[in-house]
């Protein structure tokens, strides 16, 4: 029997699973596997994007399931995203064409634009995509973000992707969409983890009806760079997991869902993979929730090479 998928309604209908799995590490060689064994272990969101290289890989996966007769592929929610290089908005309809055929499955149910950054177009190819001068910074591009998003709303009649939305916007970013968009974003996309809650962004987002998927929902534990206190070998947080019967990863997890995010986890670890997605059988109380957010210090990926780019989206409190 499947498990129970819980979903949140998004704002033009249909709905997006809580917890996802995300694939911004899962390479050649060990995506199909990884993304079948998240299907197996009741996964029925699945995060990629253009810029990961995976998108066929996911796709093989995906139909290789269908065809076993686990899933439908109704049963699944798939996101990819618009890289930087494509936002010129002639660029748009043919980035989009290329995730679309190379995942193979129908129908995309959201297409995020991955960054408000664009940078300058130097053609479809994977290695095109990390323009450079010869002093090696990276090529902006000034097209501004709401003709990128005009050209995106142009691929929802189309028929191939259901829901478009944004990801690494801030609120002032969002506000200037909100006034030309004819077609509402339903998602925002941005790093939230216990050292980085992003509670005025997610409550602002829900304000205008847009969901919160909270990538990096771990921090960067084995990264020490920030300075961050890692939630995961917290004592406190071990012993909440006590509590519960759960791993700390689990209960940073639920706290996610619980300040209203769609967490989306991504592990090798067939254990881990299995875990991360059994957190819908407890809640954290208030006491619990605050003392997560405690750990706050500052986000763990803060795209310094696009520091100076004039649609940079972090030089703002949210």
């Amino acid at each position: 029997m499947s498990k129970q998928v819980h979903t949140v309604r998004l704002n033009n209908g249909y709905d997006l699973p809580i917890l996802g799995y995300g694939t911004y590490l899962a390479q050649e060689g060990q995506c199909v596997q990884l993304v079948k064994k998240a299907i197996d272990a009741g996964y029925r969101h699945i995060d990629t994007a253009y810029v990961y290289q995976n998108e066929v890989e996911i796709g093989q996966a995906i139909r290789d399931k269908i065809a076993e007769g686990v899933i439908r592929r109704e049963d699944l929610f798939v996101t990819t995203k618009l890289g930087n290089t494509f936002h010129d908005p002639q660029h748009v309809e043919e980035a989009f064409r290329r995730s679309f055929e190379m995942l193979n499955i129908g129908y995309i149910d959201l297409y995020l634009m991955h960054t408000p950054m664009g940078l300058q177009f130097t053609g479809f190819e994977y290695g095109d995509m990390d323009p450079k001068d010869a002093a090696g910074n990276l090529l902006h591009s000034e097209v501004d973000y709401v003709e990128t998003w005009k050209a995106m709303e142009k691929l929802v009649a189309s028929g191939k992707v259901r829901s478009i939305g944004l990801s690494n916007f801030n609120s002032e970013q969002i506000k200037r969409i909100l006034e030309v968009a004819t077609i509402k974003p339903v998602n925002n996309q941005v790093e939230v983890n216990p050292g980085y809650d992003q509670r005025k962004l997610i409550s602002f987002c829900q304000k205008h009806e847009i969901t919160v998927t909270a990538y990096g929902p771990m921090g960067r534990p084995h990264r020490t760079t920030y300075g961050n206190r890692n939630a995961l070998d917290d004592a406190k947080v071990i012993e909440i997991g006590r509590k519960y019967n759960k791993t700390s990863g689990q209960i940073i997890l639920r706290y996610l869902i619980d300040i209203g995010t769609i967490p989306i986890p991504y592990s090798t670890n067939e254990e881990r993979i299995r875990q991360n997605i059994d957190v819908f059988d407890f809640k954290l109380n208030d006491q619990e929730i605050e003392y997560l957010a405690s750990f706050h210090s500052e986000r763990t990926i803060p795209f310094l090479p696009l520091k100076s780019h004039k649609y940079y989206p972090f030089n703002i409190e949210f």
